[in-house]
C-alpha cells in the first residue's frame, strides 16, 4: 500500500490525458451525428487510440503504477495525433493514402445497386477545414500538442 495518500491523486496529467481524447471524440461525434459529416477508414483510425486513451487514462485514477497508465494514454493520443498527420497529408494531396473505398454485394445481390447505394466518404477529400486546416489536421495539432504537454507534466518531479 502506498502510505501518501497524496500520490494517488489525480494530477494535471492525468486530467488532460482524460480530457484531450474525450473532447476529441465528442467533437467527432458532435460533427458525424449534429453536422452530417461522416467518417472515412481513416477517420475511424484516428478514433481508435482514442477510444484507447480514454480507457488508459481513466486506470491512471485507479490503479497504481498511476504515472505508467497517464504515460500510456498519452502515448495513444499522439499515435492518434501522429495518423491524423498521416490522413491530413493525404488530404493536401502531400502523398497517397493506403486504403481503398470496398462495397461487399450479398450472395445473389445486384453489384450496380450495391455500388449505387453505398455511402461513399473519401479519405482524400477534407470535408470541412477552419483556418484552412481539416479535421485531421486539428486532430493532429491538438493530439500531439496534449500529449507532449502531458509527457512534460509527467516529467517533473513534483506531480503536476
Amino acid at each position: 500500500m502506498n502510505a501518501n495518500p497524496r500520490a494517488a491523486a489525480p494530477t494535471r496529467a492525468s486530467w488532460l490525458a482524460l480530457a484531450i481524447p474525450a473532447a476529441l471524440l465528442g467533437g467527432a461525434y458532435v460533427a458525424q451525428y449534429g453536422f452530417g459529416l461522416y467518417p472515412c477508414e481513416m477517420c475511424w483510425w484516428q478514433r481508435y487510440p482514442h477510444f484507447a486513451a480514454l480507457g488508459l487514462a481513466a486506470a491512471g485514477f485507479f490503479v497504481p503504477p498511476y504515472r505508467l497508465w497517464t504515460a500510456l494514454a498519452a502515448l495513444a493520443i499522439l499515435a492518434s495525433g501522429l495518423i491524423g498527420g498521416f490522413h491530413a497529408g493525404v488530404e493536401y494531396g502531400w502523398w497517397e493514402g493506403i486504403t481503398r473505398c470496398a462495397i461487399s454485394v450479398e450472395a445473389g445481390g445486384d453489384p450496380l445497386a450495391a455500388i449505387m447505394s453505398a455511402p461513399l466518404v473519401r479519405c482524400d477529400t477534407a470535408p470541412w477545414s477552419l483556418l484552412g486546416i481539416s479535421l485531421a489536421g486539428w486532430n493532429f495539432i491538438v493530439s500531439t500538442l496534449g500529449a507532449l504537454a502531458i509527457f512534460a507534466l509527467l516529467a517533473r518531479r513534483r506531480p503536476a
